[in-house]
């Protein structure tokens, strides 16, 4: 058995590793469709049991081909971190480990590891030491995490119990949020019973972040337990929210002012770039990603609560038969939903120290040079316009007039991923379609940059020709 097990494991991490540092050199990586995909992994139900070796082997050479090439250096389609080797190593780690991090006898390591590696985390992003931390599996779970506090916090401080009488005949809750808010953070809505269509949405700048003064209009027009909503890094232009503006006013109006900061929360890490962000430690809840600037392998996010108490009175679970010690001063179950869940504290520790306060401060401000540096470059091309101003990681670029740009956006899109040097996607713009370019990889350099616009450039003057009347 203990060979049977080595030789599988060992031949995973081979697998593992020789894709990495494939990827990592390729000139291009094209990646199969869907429905290639599953023409080549549809089989019957297998009957027997196999050998562990020729089912990882056969696994690696089925989805290879079919691997989105996340972990490339020229990868930018979505805000997608690289997945650091080294945190993948501790992910591997957890996995071998098979350690269950919702309660502290089951995983007394992985309890206190993430009970370090939130600390570190508040450090991090200059956030109140006060504050709990929920690691979940990204930032979805996470502003649905923080919005259950700010739920149970403001009809709380009415009289209300939602924990233990839900929602029928409770006060109505006001929400406000930015009209250019991300759509998880309606999901969470959702998920919490407070709808996506009842919300008052608040008025935007040209960038997508909250107008202060509609703001503070809204706050005026309502009574009543009230949660706002304001952004750390907009999807599309990567603008923050002017929280040193909205925060107090959210404040003396006794409403609870949560972020989702999936990415732009991080640069309360880097002192070139913290000016975006401040006055967001001012709030009362964040909800940000490991798996995007932290660069940890897939699903790690992180759901920051500045009431400690409200955290826990929403997210809590016991049974007897899951004992907390006497005397522990952090159950790792009381600030997230899930009961039996992946030790996501070993990777974030990993990556913390793997970069270190520098590190994290170096990274970010270089993806986001980078990406200025590709939007100026790119904008000195004729019929390429840089829809905004660089204001972090994210910029947007459209093609041709306005007339026919939707069409040649989209097919220089199509001939950018086609060509497979760079992986590049689409959005949508105040109606028109764009670029999209998101540069939060640690992989990425300039080398990487500079031929992903020539790369860009190509395809926009193959758009160009295809389209070009004949003489």
């Amino acid at each position: 058995m203990a060979n049977e097990i080595g030789a599988a494991m060992a031949r995973a991490a081979r697998h593992a590793i020789d894709y990495r540092n494939t990827v990592a050199a390729a000139e291009r990586t094209p990646t199969a469709s869907y429905a290639q995909m599953f023409e080549a992994f549809d089989a019957p139900t297998p009957e027997a049991g196999g050998d562990p070796e020729t089912i990882i082997d056969e696994l690696a050479r089925l989805a290879t081909p079919g691997i989105r090439a996340s972990t490339a250096p020229r990868f930018f389609g979505w805000v997608i971190g690289q997945s650091h080797p080294t945190g993948v190593a501790a992910d591997w780690l957890t996995a071998a480990w098979g350690q269950n991090g919702g309660n502290i006898v089951c995983c007394p390591a992985a309890s206190a590891v993430e009970a370090v590696a939130a600390a570190w985390l508040l450090d991090l992003l200059r956030l109140p030491a006060e504050a709990s931390v929920g690691l979940v599996t990204g930032a979805t779970v996470a502003n649905f995490v923080c919005l259950a506090a700010a739920r149970s916090e403001v009809l709380r401080q009415i009289g209300w119990d939602a924990e233990a009488d839900g929602l029928f005949g409770a006060p109505p809750i006001e929400v406000l949020i930015g009209a250019d808010a991300h759509v998880t953070v309606f999901s969470a809505l959702r998920y919490l019973g407070l709808g996506t269509a009842r919300v008052r949405t608040v008025e935007t700048d040209s960038l997508g972040r909250i107008d202060a003064r509609a703001f503070e209009r809204a706050l005026r027009a309502t009574d009543g337990p009230m949660i706002t909503i304001g952004q750390a890094g907009q999807i599309n232009t990567g603008a923050c929210d002017p929280f040193a503006d909205i925060a107090p006013m959210a404040r003396e109006r006794g409403a609870w002012l949560h972020v989702d900061g999936a990415f732009g929360l991080w640069a309360q890490a880097c002192p070139a770039r913290a000016h975006l962000t401040a006055g967001v430690e001012l709030c009362d809840s964040w909800a940000t990603d490991g798996h995007k600037w932290l660069q940890t392998p897939y699903d790690c996010g992180y759901a920051i609560v500045r009431n400690a108490e409200a955290h826990r009175r929403a997210m809590t679970v016991t049974a007897s038969y899951l004992p907390v010690p006497e005397g522990a001063e952090r159950d790792p179950s009381a600030y997230v939903p899930e009961l039996s869940r992946r030790a996501r504290g070993f990777a974030t520790w990993a990556m913390i120290k793997q970069f270190g306060r520098s590190g994290i401060a170096e990274m970010v401000d270089r993806c986001c040079v980078l990406a200025a540096h590709m939007a100026e470059r790119l904008g000195e091309s004729p019929g390429v316009e840089v829809v905004c101003p660089v204001e972090l990681n994210q910029f947007m670029i459209r093609f041709g007039d306005d007339a026919d740009g939707d069409r040649l956006t989209l097919e220089t899109i199509r001939l950018i991923q086609e060509d497979a040097v760079a992986f590049i996607g689409p959005a949508q713009w105040r109606d028109k379609w764009v670029m999209r370019v998101s540069v939060i990889s640690a992989a990425t350099t300039l080398e990487d940059a500079d031929k992903t616009i020539a790369a860009v450039l190509r395809a926009w003057a193959r758009a160009r020709e295809a389209t070009a009347p004949s003489i």
